[in-house]
């Protein structure tokens, strides 16, 4: 009886277990590959001691949905969508650079561009047609395919509206036959626009494949962290280089303007982006928040038009925008048809702090910006609680707002260029993760695009961070002279020169540059000092070879100096005080300036002794050593060649470059009269400010610099430092630098 109830019991329980297995009650999970979770914002695949990303195996064509997951996935999702899934729409939606990016082709040649030579009969937009010329102009560029990390289609995807005139057909094929497409890996895609009316989606209209994505107005559901880029919305009229400045010229204190919020712009009657613009009526109040809004606009807009348009337009038009905006403390940025919208950079540029109300928008450089610094970030849900949120922040953190607008305004956004080369940096942060820059970088003058991590990762060696972090520059410097004539006298002034410069208690080594055609003098010529003497032959005996970052150089400061120059032991320790206190400037003697010359309609340089100057002459000044470094690697080799094809200017490109890092000017320091640019015998260098070319040249150099600068960097100052009692009527023996006037 025991026996016949065991048999029972187990028969039933079989029985049962059969049922289950084939209704579907029990599942086998047939992969473990669905665990991941999409909104994994992590970047794995590094190793901490290895500077490059390793794999098991090598990269196999990405599948966007996995296996064990595909039924799950298709119960959730609506017919369009599948259909999307089939055609492609959605593939790469989970990538990552771990997943759908070769690391392998950045290993040889470093972070290089390639982009698809252009097809004939393809049209390319203004716009588009900025983002190229910016590449091919920056140090990124290359005409080699095979020595390219990243990959730019010669096809312009910007406008994927189907009812633009931008718009290009049959992008999907052209895409498809791109001889080195392979699926989108290491490729990316720049777009503003997406969708059309009236539902405006994402889709591009073409599958981007494992392509990295560079797009304007892009969801949070849609970006993919640290694979895509968001940019911002710019307009066809967005300068390519140059870009004015922000308009917050001084520290306005208090920070209060006229108007504590405004908006000015169109209101959606009917489809996406309606809800927001149509409710802004409700805390405009026509006083210190000012919220206008038209339907006049569209062809059909009357046949729309609702009971408020017509008092809606008339407002609108008794107000002037340009007025509005440089008159408010915040400015409203309601998303439009699309997430993004062109008030956010019209903001950004007037210093009006920009109030954000587009959810779901993954903001402009999300990745490297912190945007809690520089805008407050709304809900649309709570549009009535804005004006008072505004009203409850403090007029210090309303001014530190406003500051933090212009550094990104002037460091990432106010040319197509610098959007384009944020992107490029971006992208080139996460292939080197070994020198990719720190947060601080990002988000502090100078911005991270002339902050260059290749040169050193720790803040600390960088000029501009030594007051944040509240340290000083090493306390000694290293002298560079200058030489292009032969050794012939003991009496000749590179030896005087380097005498009085090695006397110096600040002096750590002299380092001679012989860029002469004559052989290396004897050790036995150079007289015997205190300090280190290293004489090195000249890189190919051009001017920029005094602007190379040398391994020998272990100071912060360097002191340039030309082999004629008369400079005393004195006048070179006050200097270098005085730059121990301006370490991110260039600080020395002799000075010159520049002007706009309206009759020529160009920029003009001048020489004449007056009490402005913006420019100090790398004869005799000192500067931080992070400069060479980005003289050599920063700048394009068509200004350095030019420099060295004509042997001059140099002087004047470095102090382009430090005008344009600081937006400062540099500091002129007490100096003798007899300090001129005189020529001081036929064997001289100085015997160059005698050639009648001489100076037309520099009329040149300075142009060709502020075309390729986007304008002109070079800042007018009056200010001159000297010794304290310098020419006072004291005793000579209560001034610390009393030898100065002496001289």
């Amino acid at each position: 009886m025991q026996a016949k109830k065991r048999y029972l019991i187990l028969f039933s329980a079989g029985l049962c277990l059969i049922l289950l297995l084939c209704f579907g009650g029990v599942q086998v999970p047939l992969s473990k590959q669905g665990s991941g979770q999409r909104g994994d914002r992590g970047f794995r695949g590094y190793h901490a001691r290895s500077h490059w990303p390793h794999f098991s195996g090598p990269l196999h064509p990405f599948s966007p949905l996995d296996h064990g997951e595909t039924e799950d996935y298709n119960v959730h999702i609506s017919p369009r969508q599948k259909r999307d899934v089939l055609s492609g729409v959605y593939t790469g939606s989970r990538c990552r650079m771990e997943t759908c990016f070769d690391f392998s082709r950045c290993r040889n040649a470093g972070f290089k561009v390639y982009i698809y030579p252009q097809q004939k009969g393809e049209k390319i937009s203004e716009s588009y047609q900025k983002i190229l010329s910016s590449i091919e102009a920056s140090r990124f560029y290359t005409a080699d395919p095979a020595q390219a990390c990243l990959f730019v289609l010669n096809l312009d995807t910007l406008d994927r509206d189907q009812l633009s005139p931008h718009y290009v057909h049959n992008l999907r094929t052209k895409v498809q036959n791109l001889p080195l497409w392979n699926e989108g890996r290491n490729h990316v895609v720049f777009n503003l626009y997406s969708g059309t009316w009236p539902d405006y989606t994402e889709d591009l209209g073409f599958d981007i494949g494992q392509a990295l994505l560079a797009k304007a107005s892009i969801s949070t559901e849609n970006f993919r962290p640290r694979f895509d880029v968001s940019i911002p919305l710019f307009s066809k009229e967005h300068p390519r280089t140059g870009g004015e400045r922000g308009f917050l010229k001084h520290n306005s204190i208090p920070p209060y303007r006229k108007y504590m919020l405004v908006f000015k712009g169109k209101r959606y009657l009917t489809g996406i982006g309606s809800d927001t613009r149509n409710a802004l009526h409700h805390v405009h109040n026509a006083q210190d928040v000012v919220l206008l809004t038209t339907c006049k606009h569209g062809k059909d807009w009357q046949r729309h038009k609702d009971a408020r348009c017509d008092q809606d337009n008339t407002q609108y038009d008794r107000y002037d925008y340009r007025e509005m905006l440089y008159n408010s403390t915040f400015c409203l940025v309601p998303r439009g048809r699309r997430l993004g919208s062109f008030r956010f950079l019209e903001a950004l540029q007037a210093a009006c702090v920009p109030v954000m109300l587009s959810n779901g928008w993954e903001l402009p450089f999300s990745e490297i910006i912190d945007w809690n610094t520089a805008a407050v970030i709304g809900d649309e849900r709570l549009l009535l609680q804005i004006p008072s949120t505004v009203r409850s922040i403090h007029k210090d953190r309303i001014l530190s707002l406003r500051q933090q607008t212009q550094m990104l305004w002037e460091a990432y956004f106010n040319t197509v260029e610098r959007i384009v080369l944020t992107t490029l940096q971006i992208i080139q942060d996460r292939v080197l993760q070994h020198s990719s820059r720190s947060p601080l970088m990002w988000n502090s003058l100078p911005g991270g695009l002339l902050t260059l991590p290749q040169y050193s990762t720790y803040l600390g060696d960088f000029p501009f961070y030594y007051a944040q972090l509240g340290i000083k520059p090493s306390p000694k410097f290293t002298a560079v002279i200058h030489a292009v004539t032969p050794l012939v006298s003991q009496s000749q002034p590179i030896i005087k020169l380097l005498v009085s410069v090695a006397r110096s208690q600040y002096c750590a080594q002299v380092l001679v540059l012989w860029n002469c055609d004559k052989p290396l003098p004897a050790k036995h010529r150079w007289p015997i000092t205190s300090v280190p003497v290293l004489v090195i032959q000249g890189e190919s005996k051009v001017m920029s070879s005094r602007f190379l970052p040398y391994d020998t150089i272990h100071t912060d400061a360097v002191l340039s100096l030309d082999e004629d120059t008369v400079l005393s032991t004195t006048e070179v320790d006050f200097a270098f005080t005085v730059w121990q206190n301006f370490p991110e400037r260039i600080v020395g003697y002799p000075a010159r300036s520049h002007f706009w010359d309206s009759t020529k309609e160009r920029w003009a340089y001048t020489s004449k002794w007056t009490n402005d100057y913006s420019m100090v002459l790398t004869g005799a000044a000192i500067y931080h050593r992070y400069y060479n470094y980005l003289y050599t690697s920063f700048l394009p080799s068509t200004l350095r060649g030019l420099v060295d094809q004509l042997s001059n200017c140099e002087d004047i490109l470095i102090n382009f470059l430090v005008s344009a890092v600081t937006k400062l000017p540099p500091i002129k320091v007490t100096q003798k009269k007899q300090y001129k640019e005189t020529m001081m015998g036929q064997t001289s260098r100085a015997s160059r400010w005698a050639d009648p070319d001489h100076f037309t040249q520099r009329q040149t150099c300075m142009n060709q610099f502020a075309s390729w600068f986007g304008g002109m960097p070079l800042v007018h100052s009056q200010t001159r430092l000297d010794p304290v009692l310098f020419k006072d009527q004291v005793s000579i023996l209560r001034k610390k630098y009393r030898d100065i006037e002496r001289l």
